[in-house]
């Protein structure tokens, strides 16, 4: 969700009193006037927003067909945008990749595709050398969109095609350690909010956007069935004994385990930035809640579990991927049972001393 207003509403709501008397948010922007669900937090709001948002997009779509210059940059954007290429990606991507392009377009919009070369490519990227994954970034947009450009006969070839971005060598998210894990445990003791976030981010290892959606509808006897949000993997995962003995605490009346203080799910970006506070809290600023998920798969790492195991409990589909969240592992422990693995088991012999004969003196 974009940035929020001074008066503390997402961008175009602002809040009003019905002829009820009831508080409403009204969204209103051009190409779109209409009443979303208050309070303007939760799952609901979220999806009714996107919505609106993507209702003004549409309509700057239509109106800018008619404007822009036949050919030029703001034209090929409008053509993706139509195209079932972007119209396949989930809702959450199209708003990250519009956001990109619309930010390209205010520059470069007027532009025409046709004269766009290698070297104008480089140069942008090269202006961009202080923000390195943006300049990443639009540079993979880019290539989507010539290649749009080029199946539809608008140029012979894409000027983007073999042009490569800055290399930035990153471990992403920081790996929780068992320091911070207790630190954290400290600060926010069981029976806390905050100390229920994270026990369902480190014993179910899924990621933010699973975690918030986790509620008694999907418990069945010790497992919670999750159908992640990002890949739509289905999986069935026992909770261990640290988790249900919080859960069983929980009402079974609501949508979900963690609700904000309006009483309603949270969205991902929502309970990231709470979370980013209760991390502030205990002194963790460089700590996530991705980073509990690559805290679980390090320890499973570490507990010897095999990559297919970890697949089967993190829901990826790739070792490789895998690799990147195990590679927090203790290497030295790890290590150790390599080694003793190479060595082998020794069967060891017992020297047998000869039975001396009765009668026989020691020594003869």
């Amino acid at each position: 969700m974009k940035g929020k207003r001074r008066n503390g509403l997402p961008q175009y709501c602002s809040l009003v009193i019905d002829r009820h008397k009831k508080r409403r948010i009204r969204f209103r922007a051009k190409g779109v006037d209409t009443y979303l669900p208050f309070p303007p937090v939760g799952a609901e709001f979220e999806k009714a927003y996107a919505a609106a948002l993507a209702g003004v997009t549409e309509w700057r779509a239509n109106i800018g067909a008619a404007r822009t210059k036949p050919g030029s940059m703001d034209a090929l954007a409008v053509s993706y945008y139509r195209s079932p290429q972007f119209q396949g990606l989930r809702d959450s991507t199209k708003q990250t990749y519009r956001r990109i392009i619309e930010t390209f377009r205010v520059k470069h919009g007027s532009r025409l595709v046709r004269d766009l070369r290698r070297e104008h490519l480089k140069i942008l990227l090269g202006n961009m050398a202080d923000r390195p994954q943006a300049a990443n970034r639009l540079l993979s947009l880019l290539k989507i969109m010539l290649d749009h450009a080029l199946d539809n006969g608008w140029i012979a070839v894409n000027p983007a095609a073999g042009v490569r971005g800055f290399k930035k060598k990153t471990d992403g998210f920081h790996t929780w350690t068992e320091t911070e894990i207790a630190t954290y445990e400290a600060r926010h003791p069981e029976g806390t909010k905050a100390r229920l976030a994270l026990n369902l981010l480190l014993y179910t290892a899924q990621r933010r956007s699973d975690v918030i959606a986790m509620g008694w509808h999907q418990v069945s006897g010790k497992t919670i069935r999750v159908k992640q949000r990002k890949t739509g993997a289905e999986l069935d995962l026992f909770m261990l004994p640290a988790l249900t003995d919080v859960l069983f605490l929980l009402p079974k009346d609501k949508p979900s385990f963690l609700l904000t203080e309006f009483g309603k799910p949270f969205t991902a970006a929502g309970f990231g930035n709470w979370f980013r506070d209760r991390c502030n809290e205990a002194g963790l600023s460089h700590c996530s809640a991705h980073g509990l998920r690559k805290a679980a798969a390090r320890r499973m790492a570490e507990g010897g579990m095999s990559g297919d195991i970890i697949k089967a409990v993190t829901g990826h589909t790739d070792l490789k991927q895998v690799s990147v969240y195990t590679a927090a592992a203790n290497q030295a422990a790890l290590a150790e049972k390599g080694l003793k693995a190479i060595a082998g088991k020794k069967k060891r012999t017992a020297s047998v001393q000869p039975v001396r004969k009765v009668g026989q003196e020691k020594g003869e």
